[in-house]
């Protein structure tokens, strides 16, 4: 839904009063354009004449082009690819944008290296009794070679580590002090299931849940491989999501450091039966898995796996564009937004249509980053702080473009005062609600909240806080450095449809186009939604950029202290 219009003086003068902000008070005289501390949604008469100017058409535009077939799906280091990063780039300088990559240009070089498993790779789970079932890749199981190596041989005992989280904070071991160098780990994804918000935040899925931190924690403990175990209401999406996402190409940043020979995925069904070979049973063992008086179970069974790769060193590039801020004092500071331009690419064994074109996913937060750096770029009025435009790459590999800026970002994290991400808005209409998952963890929410109310929209909580979605898209990477960061996305109320008909609509994306050659462009597609996010965006952007005060994280969020690392408190 778009914003309610208003002259620009109204909303000059429209306070929406929350009390005093949650972050340090700042006792000094703002410096000119900065912002001091009751909590507004004003903007000045130049902001809010360029928001107005944010056009879904545009959006559309975009959108179209850079999910055509023409770029091949925009596979990571592929020429599809690096066609969206010079689009990216072209437009950033159209604008007038100054470039913020390497050497003076646009582009940030991330150093990258492809693996792709090869058909003479053999992967064969051996039983208590020594009976060997031989999985056929991407129908019952996959798997790369993190450790970037042409070939690697592993023979070793499988013991499960049931969620294999290591938790301190929450007095939770799975380990229990076992030496697991040189084994493979059967594990579960997710994390123990609880309604304690003290708990793994009761519901809502933390890091220790994602399978990433599974390969890193068992990486760094010495071991061989990890055989993930996929259940779909686990995972909170199906297999064919798994296989289509590992069936080809897997990029990887750099190595450094240990890295896993075998890190894979099984069905369900595959780890029940080795289970009963071992003449256990599965759903006994993920119950068990639940207690924090669980210990590692050694299956009597191996993994023995012929990994066959082939590797190529390359580099494919970030995109950052900066907008530099109008105050002295604060212009060496920014906020900054991101969206990923990459998707799958082309699968060149799939007969039919197989362009994985990415138009949701995400054409359309490319779409808005670069209508939202349009709408900067020709307000006549900056604000105080820098605004930063990162469009990056291997999202889909992993998060690994978001990775290298946030290890590399043109302004050090510790002054960037907010990310604000964009993946995934989907082209459904006029929007009554908006979800800004994590937002909350941050002092900026009361802001958030009240240009939300500003806006007309209802902030829907995360709809499904299992499936840890706030870990699964660019800002994670950006918040890992300390930078405050979220994503913004419409909810599930539009404009002239009911709430359930929102949720059937994110149902079907979720089951038939997500990562499927099927996300694609469509004329009848209605951009309002996207160009009301691109709004709502503007406006929280530039309230950021214009604080006393960096916002910060709630005082014990699992940030917290990274955000003074990087600030050097």
């Amino acid at each position: 839904m778009r914003i309610a219009r208003r002259s620009a003086f109204v909303i000059m003068l429209s306070i929406v009063s929350l009390g005093m902000w949650a972050a340090e008070a700042a006792p000094d005289p703002a410096p000119a354009g900065a912002k001091r501390e009751p909590v507004s949604v004003r903007l000045p008469a130049p902001a809010f004449a360029a928001m107005e100017t944010i056009n879904p058409e545009h959006i559309r535009w975009h959108v179209r082009f850079l999910s055509h077939d023409l770029l091949e799906g925009r596979g990571t280091g592929q020429r599809g690819g690096d066609i969206a990063a010079e689009y990216m780039a072209t437009q950033f300088a159209e604008y007038g944008l100054k470039p913020a990559g390497d050497n003076g240009g646009y582009l940030q070089k991330v150093p990258l290296v492809g693996v792709t498993t090869m058909p003479q790779t053999t992967f064969a789970l051996v039983s208590l009794r020594g009976e060997a079932a031989n999985l056929k890749f991407l129908d019952e199981y996959v798997a790369y070679d993190q450790t970037q190596q042409a070939e690697s041989d592993v023979d070793a005992e499988i013991i499960y580590v049931g969620y294999g989280i290591e938790a301190p904070e929450y007095n939770w071991d799975d380990y229990k002090g076992v030496d697991v160098r040189g084994k493979v780990l059967l594990m579960l994804v997710n994390e123990p299931p609880s309604d304690d918000v003290r708990f793994f935040k009761g519901k809502a899925l933390t890091y220790y849940g994602r399978w990433t931190y599974k390969y890193e924690e068992a990486a760094r403990k010495g071991a061989a491989g990890v055989i993930l175990i996929h259940k779909e209401d686990m995972a909170s999406y199906p297999w064919e999501v798994v296989r289509n996402s590992n069936s080809g190409e897997k990029s990887f940043l750099k190595l450094e450091g240990l890295a896993l020979k075998v890190a894979s995925w099984v069905q369900f069904d595959v780890a029940k039966k080795l289970a009963a070979a071992c003449d256990l049973d599965l759903d006994k063992m993920m119950a068990d898995a639940r207690s924090p008086e669980f210990r590692p179970v050694n299956l009597g069974a191996r993994l023995k796996a012929h990994m066959v790769s082939n590797v190529r060193h390359f580099e494919s590039n970030n995109v950052v564009a900066m907008l530099p801020g109008s105050d002295r004092r604060l212009r060496d500071e920014a906020v900054m937004y991101t969206a990923h331009y990459d998707h799958l690419g082309i699968r060149p064994d799939m007969p039919g249509d197989n362009i994985y074109n990415g138009a949701a996913d995400n054409a359309t937060g490319c779409g808005i980053l670069l209508e939202l750096a349009r709408a900067f770029s020709v307000a006549k009025e900056r604000p105080a702080r820098s605004v930063i435009f990162a469009s990056v790459t291997a999202e889909e590999q992993g998060l690994l473009g978001s990775e290298y800026l946030g290890q590399h970002p043109p302004v050090p994290a510790g002054k960037i005062a907010l990310d604000l991400n964009y993946d995934d808005v989907k082209p459904l209409g006029a929007p009554e609600e908006v979800e800004v998952s994590g937002a909350e963890r941050t002092t900026f929410y009361p802001w958030v909240e009240a240009t939300a109310k500003e806006f007309r929209l209802a902030i829907r909580p995360d709809a499904r806080p299992e499936a840890g979605h706030y870990y699964r898209s660019d800002h994670f990477s950006l918040a890992r450095v300390g930078i405050p960061a979220f994503s913004i996305n419409e909810g599930m109320k539009f404009k002239g449809h009911d709430e359930a008909w929102g949720l059937a609509q994110d149902k079907e994306f979720v089951e038939k186009h997500y990562h499927q050659p099927s996300d694609e462009y469509h004329p009848e597609m209605d951009f309002v939604a996207d160009g009301a996010m691109a709004r709502f965006g503007f406006a929280l952007g530039w309230e950021a950029a214009s604080f006393v005060k960096l916002v910060g994280w709630q005082k014990g969020d699992e940030f917290e202290a990274a955000r003074g690392k990087s600030s050097g408190q």
